[in-house]
């Protein structure tokens, strides 16, 4: 007998429970959050956030997050969560932003971090893992940057991601998984996708260690001489269709192992010409050293430069499961945005109608003035 068909609600509650949730933060429970943040004082000219919903929102309480709020600071500040690797494992990072001071020049992006970085002392130079999110200044800088930490250097995504430039609130979210492919979504709509392998600037990995001239470990100063007798060339091989020159490096043959010598004779065929001596090429090299997986991820924070102040950071998110973040993107940013543009267009409708009067006040008392200047003068002809 066929079981009953498990209800919908009881998939998604298996679900939730199925995602890790190593980083969460609506700003929901007053001022505690003041326990859980921490302002950098490593100089004192850094600028203060308060946790606030704006001049305008969709929901009051809901839509408080941190605000900058002094011009042209620097800021810096973060969060500790449990550390963790991400190794082999997705990794989804979260958060809504919102310009409503109509940003001119600045950065909206977040940073994440190795768990042992120094909170009081965070600054620009402090390493971090991801740096994701808006940068922008004047007509030239509207870009979403998603840059990576990787040997002792930071690389940027290659393509030109446009951010959103409006003042309402939008939803920024980074998808790293373990096949090395990435998603850029913003409000919940992917704008960029790909392969972290193309898609990186790796000139400086290559300049290091070439893709097609990694060492073959077996290979030591001491056997050289005689390795010639035991590898050559494949002359059947042939390059594949997919191989990319300037990324992968030049195509060479793979090397097979000879037949091991007997009474001193060489096998027949195998010309010591064609040995490449001791480099070989490495076809796993990103897997061996993958962009996307960092080993000790524990603080998220802000460390920006802000002209204008007023932008607002909310629903931090860092989990492992990209449906349990669209989940909870639409039940925060997706709850709140069409609220959010109807209270400013409400604003938007009161301020006109207020300016409207207030013109014609103006008109209106030039035009009493303009008679009490024009009976003032009347008269002071006829005393004449």
């Amino acid at each position: 007998m066929a079981g009953a068909p498990v209800p919908l609600w009881a998939i998604c509650l298996l679900r939730v429970a199925l995602a890790t949730v190593y980083f969460q933060e609506e700003f929901l429970d007053g001022e505690h959050w003041r326990n859980r943040w921490v302002q950098s004082t490593n100089d004192s000219r850094f600028g203060h956030f308060r946790v606030s919903s704006g001049n305008f929102y969709g929901h009051k309480e809901k839509d408080k997050g941190l605000q900058t709020t002094q011009n042209g600071r620097f800021y810096a500040i973060s969060a500790r969560f449990k550390p963790f690797s991400n190794k082999g494992k997705t990794l989804v990072i979260q958060y809504t932003v919102k310009h409503e001071q109509k940003m001119d020049c600045g950065g909206g992006y977040i940073k994440v971090f190795p768990a042992d970085v120094d909170q009081k002392n965070l600054n620009e130079k402090s390493q971090y893992y991801i740096m994701f999110g808006p940068d922008i200044c004047g007509f030239d800088i509207k870009k979403v940057h998603v840059i990576l930490h990787f040997k002792n250097q930071y690389h940027e995504n290659k393509k030109l991601i446009r951010c959103k430039v409006d003042g309402f609130t939008h939803l920024y979210t980074l998808i790293l998984r373990p096949d090395l492919s990435y998603d850029v979504k913003i409000d919940g709509q992917s704008i960029e996708s790909g392969s972290i392998e193309y898609d990186w600037n790796l000139t400086s990995l290559k300049k290091e260690k070439s893709l097609a001239e990694l060492k073959d470990p077996e290979l030591t100063e001491d056997n050289k001489a005689q390795d010639w007798e035991k590898h050559f060339l494949d002359a059947s091989a042939s390059r594949q269709s997919d191989w990319n020159g300037g990324l992968d490096g030049d195509w060479q043959a793979a090397m097979l192992r000879k037949p091991p010598c007997q009474d001193g004779l060489k096998p027949e065929g195998i010309d010591r010409d064609i040995w490449l001596h001791h480099k070989m090429k490495n076809t796993n090299y990103l897997t061996q050293y993958d962009l996307s997986e960092f080993e000790n991820i524990g603080a998220i924070g802000l460390e920006l430069w802000q002209v204008r102040s007023g932008t607002i950071f909310d629903n931090f998110l860092i989990t492992d499961d990209e449906e349990y973040a669209d989940n909870f993107g639409k039940a925060t940013w997706g709850e709140t945005k069409g609220p959010e543009r109807e209270m400013d267009a409400i604003q938007a409708k009161e301020e006109m109608k207020k300016a409207r009067e207030e013109e014609e006040e103006e008109l209106r008392s030039g035009e009493i003035n303009g008679h009490e200047n024009y009976f003032n003068r009347f008269h002071k002809r006829n005393e004449l």
